[in-house]
């Protein structure tokens, strides 16, 4: 079921650009703000064997290093405010 919102302090530029949307695709203040909030809120699909390769290609780029606990604790007490 269709849900009604109320939107508040909207910046004059953004209203204005809203509003000319609106008018160029021939739809309302409110469908238009509903199109432009499914457009931004829409999820891309997400091929996973691609996302895999990417992460892998990544982590063959680094330079593999070694830690030392000292060295990791020492990193830790620097960022510390």
């Amino acid at each position: 079921m269709p849900v009604a919102m109320t939107l508040k302090s909207i910046p004059d530029d953004v209203y204005d650009r809203l509003k000319t949307a609106a008018k160029a695709h021939h739809r309302s203040l409110n469908k238009e703000a509903i199109a432009c909030l499914e457009r931004a809120l829409q999820q891309p699909e997400v091929n996973v064997a691609e996302r895999l390769a990417r992460f892998r290609e990544l982590r063959a780029s680094l330079k593999p290093r070694k830690f030392k606990s000292r060295d990791i604790l020492r990193a830790i007490e620097q960022s510390r405010p």
